[in-house]
């Protein structure tokens, strides 16, 4: 084996690695979520007051909580997808502040319900689904690095047509506030950690953009020379 197939091996058992451990924490979240369902049903049990009723003491646990709870299996499996892998892309590619990202997600979502959603029980993790969504696709404009910009624009591919989630009356019977909430929390998180995590590479033609000083010719110089000498003449 070559010296070069040797550091390709190596290079693809580095990501491959990296790859399973940002799957660790998405893994465990949605493994959560799926045994709060299976429990609800085995004891016959309805966990929905365990989510965010706005503006009520018996609401404020819902905005840890209600990402785990679910309406049905359905509901469940709508939301597994999209947040494991939007989970598992945040944590691949922002590693730096994907925890820091995904748990200000969390809480602000959840706040930003509790404080203006409608009179109802609010359950589900679609807002957090929103949020994620939103940090990546706004982060990566942000920062204007192409791998980033690329993964944004595949974000807006896979999951463009959430947008009408964000509107009141488009889908009913869902939490149109906690998407809305949700995308926002997105967007502030991206504006206030773009400095942090992956940068744009800097290259170093990109700072050679210092004029260069001017030279004056000799002849120009011996001209104003002869000049003063010839007004210090009586």
């Amino acid at each position: 084996m070559s010296a070069r197939d040797s550091d390709i091996d190596r290079e693809g058992a580095f990501y491959r690695k990296k790859l399973l451990l940002n799957m660790i924490i998405p893994g465990i979240f949605v493994i959560l979520m799926w045994l709060v369902k299976i429990s609800e049903i085995l004891f016959e049990a309805d966990f929905t007051k365990g989510g965010i009723y706005p503006q009520t003491v018996k609401g404020l646990p819902g905005i840890v909580l209600s990402p785990f709870i679910h309406a049905d299996f359905r509901h469940l499996f709508n939301n597994t997808i999209p947040l494991f892998l939007l989970s598992l892309a945040l944590f691949y590619f922002y590693s730096e502040v994907a925890l820091i990202v995904f748990l200000w997600n969390w809480l602000l979502t959840g706040i930003f319900v509790w404080l203006a959603g409608r009179a109802a029980w609010h359950i589900g993790a679609s807002g957090l689904v929103y949020g994620l969504a939103s940090f990546l696709f706004f982060s990566g404009i942000i920062r204007r690095y192409f791998r980033l910009v690329a993964l944004s624009l595949l974000i807006v591919f896979l999951y463009g047509s959430m947008v009408w989630g964000i509107f009141p009356g488009v889908y009913q019977n869902v939490s149109w506030e906690s998407h809305m909430v949700g995308a926002f929390s997105g967007v502030i998180l991206a504006i206030l950690y773009r400095k942090e995590g992956p940068q744009q590479p800097k290259y170093e033609w990109m700072d050679d953009d210092e004029p260069e000083p001017e030279i004056e010719s000799e002849s120009e110089t011996n001209s104003e020379t002869e000049d003063n000498d010839v007004s210090k003449l009586p």
